[in-house]
């Protein structure tokens, strides 16, 4: 139909000309499911999430920007409802918050609500068919929740206990001289045994105080006994 007529074309004999898709439109082609593009989204921003965490990673980071460049590059040719990746952003922000802060769940219930809201309304269209999987949504909403709920809430808390080795334990950690020593001598340390220097003489099996490191050697300096 044509302008509200019917129109016959006369296509015997004409010839047919293979036209090929360029590289651009097969990536489309790969990348063009809404299903896809939606995982490579959350890749995306997990991998900075986790590079911004961890400096000096490198490859979350290449990895997450990449993903989040072809995400945003099939989102072109679909019609996006931004407000729905608004709240895919803020669920995230709000489970990260639960791992930061307690909040009793509130942060991370309301963060998981409002990713799921978001993952659903993602898709602006009513085309059949054409859509995150229900399937889909679930299973990363479940997966999120518990990676930025419990996995970075423990990384959290074990970034925030004590140090207990490294330089940052070594420097005022108490230890015990295995040798007389004027200057140079030996000391247990940590169940370790170092090299140590001292300005005073030290004797076998007194206690002694690390103020300094100079590489792999210890000064330290006499424990005053209490009275």
């Amino acid at each position: 139909m044509v302008a509200g007529q019917e129109r016959i074309l006369n296509t015997a004999g004409m010839i047919v000309e293979e036209m090929r898709p360029d590289w651009r439109s097969r990536l489309l082609g790969i990348i063009g499911d809404p299903n896809v593009a939606y995982i490579l989204m959350l890749v995306g921003i997990y991998g900075l999430i986790y590079e911004f965490a961890n400096p000096g990673m490198v490859l979350p980071g290449v990895a997450g920007a990449i993903s989040l460049m072809l995400a945003l590059f099939a989102f072109q040719v679909m019609p996006i409802n931004y407000a729905g990746m608004g709240l895919i952003i803020l669920g995230i922000a709000f489970m990260i918050g639960e791992a930061l802060v307690p909040s009793f769940g509130s942060l991370g219930v309301g963060g998981l609500i409002a990713f799921v809201i978001g993952s659903v309304i993602l898709i602006d269209t009513n085309v059949p068919g054409y859509g995150i999987s229900p399937a889909l949504i679930a299973a990363v909403s479940l997966t999120s929740a518990a990676f930025f709920i419990f996995v970075v809430g423990m990384a959290i808390k074990a970034r925030r206990r004590p140090v207990v080795s490294g330089r940052e334990e070594m420097v005022g950690g108490k230890g015990v001289v295995l040798d007389d020593f004027d200057g140079s001598g030996r000391i247990r340390i940590h169940g370790e045994v170092w090299n140590a220097r001292s300005k005073a003489p030290l004797r076998q099996g007194q206690q002694v105080r690390v103020i300094m490191m100079d590489g792999l050697i210890l000064h330290v300096e006499p424990v005053a006994r209490e009275k």
